[in-house]
């Protein structure tokens, strides 16, 4: 991006965000707020959401959108008023905080409030209203006092839902379960076009189209938030998310991507950037500059656990060798290359040196572990994982090593599979100190309906020793964690081409605290 264009970016959305810090709805003001009636249709057919919960406060979402699909989801150009309101029980007998907030058109008519004064580890409901319509209500829960040690958290962690390749089966039973809090690691949406899907009515214009202007970007999220078992999994616990590339396209890295100028992408990743913030619930810390936003971050839940929010495309170099899957070589090896950038590296390695909880979490996109993908000799492994910035992953597992920093549990996604790892300091020595272990959760729809173990799953088993386990169906993994014992529950779907498949759990592992070595639960 020239001088001039990123100075743009910077001057528009830097005030805007300083509005937001400052209480108000970015770009917007109480003075034109509009009054009566919002619409004459409910406004609220995306739902509602909350995330990055903390000991006194939750980010409470939710987006007007009476014609989700239509242009500017059906809203006039006005900003609207919003009611809001967080209670202590489901049926909003003890109202605990209430106020408004403004949804304006420039943001997608989004509304985040960030309600503080609550109390630590409480159950809470939600809801907005707006012209005499009301939301669903959402539940969501605070995260534990600094200095409390709960006797366990209930996570459950998940990625890559591409809405073509299947239905929401594993939303639908997450949500049944009820966890404290939702892990989503990337590609919420897939921003290509796609004129094959398993659903009626898949083949319309809008999911065959690529997105690109921040219009397109807002009609691809409005696309997949109607869908009732994705909002059901809102509903049920807040999320802390982060997104991985198809929230913007496919690979990219920086600001590289395929074959597009550096410049023309820049444009294409601000929008892409403030579709995700407007549709997420995100603080205002997290509301982009252009094409800048600062998603990397972190979280704890008392004593037990501490998660580190990582972003590994924003600031990684281009992949290596042209991506793809290929041999290690000195371009992977580079130490002056990184997947993290040098200031996310030392962030989070003097991060989880300072912990001082039980269990620190990485909650990223792409997997840390070596990915042998070929038989026999040779070695093939993919350029857009930890793999291909191998210096990166050294310099990780090496400064946990060194720091002696315990119970280091990467999760992850992207890979479409279930892969369960030992993350050792060496892994081409089987005898290597193991310093973390990685869960890489399968995705939720993505690659349509899988197997338990495909040939390609066979050959990472038969090739990568301190690989644990492997599947290839789709779901997601619920996590019981206590101060003693971390188990993964593995969730898996006989079929997402059916709206009525079924899930079931396919293994449980787990993890000591002060092993770092993965066992059968």
């Amino acid at each position: 991006m020239s001088a001039a264009t990123r100075r743009r970016f910077l001057t528009v959305t830097g005030a805007a965000a300083g509005l937001a810090l400052s209480g108000v709805l970015p770009g917007t003001s109480p003075a034109t707020a509009a009054t009566g009636s919002a619409t004459k249709k409910d406004p609220f057919t995306l739902g509602v959401a909350s995330g990055d919960p903390l000991p006194d406060g939750v980010v409470l979402w939710t987006r007007l959108a009476p014609e989700p699909l239509a242009p500017s989801g059906g809203m006039d150009q006005r900003v609207h008023t919003v009611q809001w309101e967080i209670a202590a029980d489901e049926r909003f007998g003890r109202v605990v905080r209430r106020g408004t907030a403004k949804a304006a058109p420039e943001y997608g008519h989004s509304v985040h409030v960030d309600v503080r004064g609550l109390e630590p580890s409480r159950e809470y409901y939600y809801r907005f209203r707006t012209g005499g319509f009301i939301s669903p209500a959402g539940r969501t829960r605070t995260a534990p006092a600094p200095d409390q040690m709960p006797p366990r958290l209930s996570l459950a962690f998940a990625s890559c839902q591409a809405i073509w390749e299947g239905w929401f089966t594993a939303h639908r039973d997450l949500a049944a379960r009820r966890h404290d809090v939702v892990l989503f690691l990337g590609d919420y949406i897939y921003e290509f076009g796609n004129d094959r899907g398993v659903r009626p009515g898949d083949d319309d214009v809008l999911r065959t189209r690529q997105a690109v202007t921040l219009d397109e970007y807002r009609q691809r999220y409005a696309y997949y938030k109607t869908d009732p078992d994705l909002q059901a999994a809102h509903h049920s616990a807040p999320w802390i998310a982060v997104f991985d590339d198809h929230e913007v396209v496919d690979n990219w890295a920086d600001r590289y991507a395929g074959s597009a100028p550096p410049d023309e992408f820049l444009v294409r990743r601000a929008n892409a950037f403030r579709a995700y913030w407007e549709n997420m619930p995100l603080r205002a810390p997290q509301f982009p500059a252009g094409p800048d936003m600062q998603l990397y971050r972190r979280l704890r839940y008392g004593r037990l656990a501490e998660f580190s929010m990582l972003d590994t495309r924003q600031y990684r170099d281009d992949q290596a060798n042209g991506d793809g899957t290929k041999a290690p070589n000195a371009a992977t090896a580079d130490p002056t290359r990184s997947i993290l950038g040098f200031p996310q590296e030392r962030w989070l390695l003097d991060g989880l040196s300072a912990s001082q909880s039980t269990w620190n979490v990485l909650g990223h996109q792409t997997a840390i572990t070596l990915l042998d993908t070929v038989s026999g000799p040779g070695v093939a492994v993919p350029m857009d994982t930890w793999d291909g910035y191998s210096a990166s992953r050294d310099r990780l597992l090496g400064g946990i090593d060194q720091r002696g920093i315990r119970n280091v549990v990467s999760l992850a996604g992207d890979l479409h599979r279930t892969v369960v790892s030992d993350l050792a300091l060496d892994f081409t020595d089987p005898g290597s100190k193991v310093v973390a272990t990685e869960f890489v959760g399968t995705s939720l729809t993505s690659a349509q309906d899988g197997e338990d173990l495909d040939a390609a799953g066979r050959v990472l088993l038969e090739e990568n020793p301190h690989m644990r386990f492997g599947n290839f169906q789709r779901g997601y993994v619920s996590c019981e964690i206590t101060p003693d014992l971390w188990v993964s529950e593995f969730r898996v779907c006989d079929r997402v081409t059916v709206p009525d498949g079924t899930v079931s759990t396919r293994t449980k592992l787990a993890v000591e605290s002060g092993v770092a070595a993965v066992q059968q639960a």
